[in-house]
């Protein structure tokens, strides 16, 4: 790939970026999402709220924006199926449409390559949290751990499934304690520990003991 048409499917990643984020607004959770190309920034946090899922478009919409988007990146696969970098940016255009399951076909196949990329199996797993798949998320997590065990996003969103998905309060508390102390300096230091005294003041509150 030229540098010219890297540059252009990285402007065009960022554009179609911007315009999901103006369309969709605030979508559901707390998790990170990374994107991997160079030129997006990074740390994208997401916060529930009704309104923005009121104004949000339809799945339909954000599918078709997200195919017009890849098509120029899909007929380059067809010369370099195994390009990791364009693999994974299609993966990541259809992540930030919400069109997960196609995420995860994509990010599946850059890991047959890369298989200890822990930042796209930690995306990966997140796209199988938001298809509901706990199970399977944790299972990613930990294998992107194995590679990468102090990885700040990972710590992060296992610890976020271990609490919403298994109702893990500990497994939570500990992905959190382990983040913050092998990255102090963290950017969403202040959330994490907001919600580790969540965690805590929940697990702290005594079920109301029956009249007699």
């Amino acid at each position: 790939m030229t540098e010219a048409n890297r540059n252009t499917i990285e402007q065009k990643y960022a554009m179609l970026l911007a315009a999901i984020c103006l369309l969709v607004g605030i979508v559901g959770g707390w998790f990170l999402h990374i994107p991997q190309s160079p030129t997006v920034p990074a740390d994208k946090v997401a916060v529930a709220s009704t309104q923005a899922a009121s104004q949000a478009p339809s799945p339909a919409r954000l599918k078709a924006m997200a195919d017009a988007q890849a098509a120029p990146q899909l007929e380059q696969l067809k010369a370099d199926p195994n390009n990791t970098a364009l693999l994974t940016g299609i993966g990541n255009l259809y992540y930030d449409a919400q069109q997960y399951q196609s995420a995860i076909d994509y990010y599946q196949r850059t890991l047959k390559v890369k298989p200890a990329d822990a930042a796209v199996r930690t995306d990966m797993a997140t796209a199988y949290w938001y298809l509901g798949n706990a199970d399977t998320a944790l299972s990613e997590f930990d294998k992107a751990l194995t590679y990468q065990p102090n990885n700040p996003n990972t710590l992060f969103n296992r610890g976020m499934v271990r609490w919403q998905g298994k109702m893990d309060s500990a497994g939570a508390l500990a992905d959190w304690q382990k983040l913050l102390a092998t990255d102090p300096s963290y950017d969403a230091k202040d959330k994490v520990l907001q919600m580790m005294a969540e965690v805590k003041q929940h697990a702290s509150v005594k079920p109301a003991t029956p009249a007699r």
